[in-house]
């Protein structure tokens, strides 16, 4: 007869799996993804280096798993900002919450956004993108269909959005103190470039608290 596990023990490893999820956000944003290792985390979460492989076969499937919970909290927190209002207001506000949460911890958002990594966590960095395109696309597709924006593909115009926000990024997120100035400007460039008439009331502060091991 097959084991089955009591929902208090699976209660346990869930928990435990949580934690280790919540170290590994921890260390990587303290030391990137070359810096992060299984005995690290298992030194971190006083658990033995053993117990953390009986949940994560090895590095690259704990940092996917802190990929998936990190990336689903940042793309709704983009999603939500970019709700509501006109093509800039919402276009604003998805570059400002997604720029500055960057910023605001800037050494977790390398990781998620450029930092080398294996083959498998680089799949799920495409994933990323693509979700935050959405995001994008969604603010670009209402302007066009409402004529505050330029007839364009939406999908296109929010892919290069993502793409050209975060190379933009990689000098801020590794070259700390940043600029103040850099979010503004990335605000004025995606207006810029999905023609969008800027006379709108639309560049309020939607800045959110940054990506955070705390908020893991």
């Amino acid at each position: 007869m097959a084991y089955r596990r009591t929902p208090a023990v699976q209660a346990r490893l869930d928990a435990q799996t949580g934690l280790i999820v919540q170290v590994a956000t921890k260390l990587l944003a303290e030391g990137g993804y070359a810096g992060l290792s299984m005995a690290a985390v298992a030194t971190e979460a006083g658990v033995a280096t053993g117990t953390v492989y009986k949940h994560f076969a090895g590095k690259a499937e704990l940092v996917t798993a802190v990929f998936r919970k990190v990336v689903a909290r940042e793309v709704a927190a983009v999603t939500d900002a970019a709700r509501t209002g006109d093509a800039v207001a919402r276009v604003s506000a998805a570059v400002e919450t997604f720029a500055g949460r960057a910023l605001k911890n800037p050494k977790l958002a390398y990781v998620l956004l450029v930092e080398p990594v294996d083959t498998v966590v680089d799949a799920q960095r495409l994933h990323f993108r693509r979700a935050f395109a959405a995001a994008f696309e969604a603010a670009v597709r209402d302007g066009v269909s409402r004529g505050e924006l330029p007839a364009q593909d939406p999908a296109t115009s929010a892919a290069a959005l993502v793409g050209a926000i975060g190379e933009v990024l990689v000098g801020p997120l590794v070259a700390a103190p940043h600029g103040e100035s850099v979010v503004p400007q990335l605000v004025t460039f995606a207006l810029r470039a999905l023609g969008a008439h800027t006379t709108s009331s639309a560049q309020g502060a939607h800045q959110e608290s940054g990506v955070s091991d705390a908020d893991a």
